[in-house]
């Protein structure tokens, strides 16, 4: 018999994870669906099956992939589990045994077992599969349509370690940029930079060294340059094995940021260095003359983990915001510019990605609006206009949180920022959530419509829009 999930504040109300795969043919829908709309948006998220070993952390449960698929106006949603190794042997144990961010708490009994990660952060489409990440593992193919778990996907054996959950899909040659810390083993400073063809061939892998063993979540391209932040989210074998965190803050360290030519060498990195601080997610970045222009959602010390000496992140550091990096690539310093572009608490930073690496206009954002949200909840979707120097939002009611807005174009031809921005969104009052849709143009409006789940999408992280054309 399974045992109860502990009173923990990444496994109650809306991180709550449920307890069944179901299938949703025809969702009731308020409002109109955009005749435009026809694909599937795919989201992922963890979602563990029984309760955790040792700590929990959000970032730990087992993979669950959400499938909403809209054609003329409907709506329909399934849900799988991620059938990893770590899932399957679980599954048959009837209980976790397995603690992906601390392998000391690991049960003796998998001690030796190598196992294919938790495929619970990101989910792509790329060269014709469908892609489950986890940064500390290999990539983990499903079945678009029933979301059957087909298992790790290792570019025809030519991907030796991990990869990042947060690879960039070049617009113009369909290539896809990639990357991995801990390279070769747990907190090590080997990483590794990879590209694969948009037919999904591995073609190009070299590996260096940061400064120190770090949690590097993401990366940033441009049409010329690829950019790593090595940001003292530290990473540390001996910490853990001594009873500290494996993962923690060290504002000792300073950040790095690498700086490579895209068509160069990772000997070619130029490294700049600045204040300790962390990003999660970038919005995007693009090059103007002799400069890198960089927006993230930049906090002034990463949230969700622990000081190196144990003690709780501060609440108030623990707040992204939107700011701009500018890198002088025609300069001799090695410090970058750090400006501030919105006051307003912001994070999963997304764009029209017909523009991934270009000069763009425009970005979206879960936001907190008027401080209505705390801790990794957010209450409103944000639209920044960097043409207009303008943010807008739209606030949900109380009690409504909203994950990730995903951008769809109107259409292949349609302008940059003509589109909807979809979401999943969580009513606290009735324990459910809905597929919300809005016009990405006109945010403020509130949404187009909303496709109704009789259960709820626990919190998650990402996910992408395939069009039916390629589905």
């Amino acid at each position: 018999m399974a045992k109860p999930f502990p009173d923990h504040p990444n496994l109650i109300g809306g991180y709550a994870p449920i307890q069944m795969e179901c299938d949703a043919p025809d969702l009731v829908v308020h409002g109109e669906i955009p005749k435009e709309l026809c694909g599937s948006l795919y989201r992922i998220g963890p979602n563990p099956q029984f309760a955790p070993r040792g700590d929990y952390h959000w970032f730990a449960g087992d993979g669950m992939v959400h499938g909403f698929q809209i054609d003329e106006g409907r709506v329909s949603y399934k849900n799988r589990w991620v059938r990893t190794t770590n899932w399957k042997i679980e599954n048959e144990a009837g209980e976790a045994l397995f603690s992906p961010l601390n392998p000391m708490q690991n049960d003796p009994r998998v001690a030796n077992v190598e196992t294919n990660g938790t495929a619970n952060t990101n989910i792509i489409w790329h060269g014709g599969k469908l892609l489950a990440l986890v940064e500390s593992h290999p990539p983990f193919e499903i079945e678009p349509n029933s979301l059957k778990s087909r298992g790790t996907w290792t570019f025809n054996e030519m991907l030796k370690g991990p990869m990042t959950a947060h690879p960039k899909i070049d617009p113009d040659t369909g290539e896809m940029l990639f990357f991995a810390y801990n390279a070769d083993r747990k907190a090590s400073k080997l990483m590794a930079f990879h590209v694969a063809d948009s037919e999904g061939n591995l073609v190009r892998s070299e590996f260096f060294e940061a400064p120190y063993p770090a949690m590097v979540h993401d990366f940033i391209t441009t049409q010329d340059h690829v950019i790593f932040p090595i940001m003292p989210l530290t990473g540390s074998l001996e910490r853990a094995m001594s009873g500290g965190p494996f993962y923690a803050w060290d504002p000792t360290k300073l950040s790095y940021i690498g700086v490579m030519p895209r068509n160069g060498s990772v000997t070619e990195i130029r490294w700049f260095e600045g204040d300790p601080a962390y990003v999660f997610h970038p919005m995007n970045a693009y090059s103007d003359k002799d400069k890198i222009i960089c927006d993230v959602c930049q906090y002034e010390e990463a949230p969700l983990f622990p000081h190196a000496d144990g003690s709780a992140p501060d609440p108030d550091k623990s707040r992204a915001r939107l700011t701009r990096w500018t890198f002088d690539m025609g300069g001799n310093t090695n410090t970058y510019k750090t400006e501030r572009l919105d006051e307003i608490v912001s994070e999963f930073p997304r764009l029209d990605e017909r523009r991934t690496g270009l000069a763009y206009r425009h970005g979206y954002f879960a936001c907190s609006v008027n401080g209505g949200a705390s801790g990794n909840r957010y209450n409103g979707i944000g639209h920044i206009d960097h043409q207009k120097d303008s943010v807008k939002t739209f606030e949900m009611e109380e009690n409504f949180a909203v994950s990730e807005p995903v951008f769809v174009a109107r259409s292949p031809e349609s302008a940059e920022g003509e589109g909807f921005l979809l979401t999943p969104v969580y009513d606290a009052n009735i324990d459910k959530s809905f597929l919300m849709i809005l016009d990405a143009e006109n945010i403020e409006k509130g949404p187009l419509a909303k496709a109704m789940l009789d259960h709820r999408v626990p919190f998650g992280f990402h996910g992408n829009w395939l069009p039916s054309a390629v589905d």
